[in-house]
């Protein structure tokens, strides 16, 4: 909240390294507040658990707690590799879903994709699904970045995307993740386009800049009783009446005319939209 943080003193949390979170497990084995020197940690053991805390001191000392635990229901004083993968079975992942985690894990994930970093993209989609995201909102930004940044380079990547968010909302979790996979993949490999995005961005401007313009007359809706005696209708063309289905007419208002606001790019199946579409404006124009 922007009025919030300007009248506030913002601190960052950073991990810990890996060499912290081992001098923490250290003391907690040696001093008495904690295990008193009752149990010896094997360097395969502690180098586990501070790999699964992940920069997390009190992680570590759950896991640590759980890894003696498990190595006093044997009888033993030692915990070795194999009881500290017993008590801790699954790492738990560090990512929070209500902080900043959650954005940058999401922002590192839709950028991978972007950048057609399939094997980053799917390191990021394993740690959302992991820390128990939402596999819908995982979709709906898979379904976003198809058009925002593939659009008409791979015309297929808008279907892949939504028929991936239809899988998640029929089948589920854990299922789902394979599709969640699949459309990541296929999004991230995809050849890359914003056109679309830098089309639309360019349309609205315009008119919040108040280029709107009146409708051109031939354009307007002439069904209505007194349409044609106000001119509406004259002079329009059929399209499908005219050679290749492509009429000379103008059909923006005068104040953008001549805006030329899809500028496709020549990557993937966009190039033939672009040569395509060059054809058609110059007809449309008279060009």
């Amino acid at each position: 909240i922007s009025p919030l943080l300007s009248r506030s003193l913002l601190l960052r949390l950073e991990s810990l390294t890996d060499d912290d979170v081992r001098a923490v497990v250290a003391q907690a084995l040696a001093d008495e507040r904690g295990l008193g020197g009752r149990f010896t940690l094997d360097d395969d053991a502690l180098d586990h658990l501070v790999r699964l805390a992940g920069g997390d001191a009190r992680r570590s000392l759950t896991y640590l707690e759980a890894a003696t635990g498990a190595a006093t229901s044997k009888g033993s004083t030692t915990v070795d590799l194999a009881t500290a993968e017993t008590a801790v079975d699954q790492a738990a992942v560090r990512y929070d879903r209500q902080g900043d985690q959650h954005y940058d894990v999401t922002s590192a994930f839709i950028k991978s994709v972007r950048g057609s970093d399939a094997d980053a993209a799917l390191h990021y989609l394993a740690r959302m699904m992991e820390a128990g995201e939402d596999p819908r909102f995982i979709a709906r930004r898979l379904m976003i970045l198809a058009s925002e940044d593939i659009g008409l380079a791979d015309p297929t990547a808008i279907t892949t995307a939504v028929a991936a968010a239809q899988v998640v909302q029929m089948i589920g979790m854990p299922e789902a993740s394979l599709t969640l996979a699949h459309a990541t993949i296929a999004l991230a490999v995809a050849p890359k386009s914003n056109a679309v995005t830098t089309a639309i961005g360019a349309a609205v401007a315009d008119v919040k800049a108040g280029k709107i313009g009146p409708v051109p007359s031939h354009l307007r809706d002439a069904h209505y009783g007194g349409a044609k005696k106000l001119g509406h209708g004259k002079g329009y063309q059929y399209s499908h009446d005219a050679p290749y289905g492509i009429a000379e007419q103008q059909y923006a208002p005068d104040v953008v005319k001549d805006a030329a606001y899809y500028q496709p790019t020549a990557l993937g199946a966009e190039a033939a939209v672009k040569e395509r579409w060059e054809r058609v404006r110059r007809l449309i124009r008279g060009r």
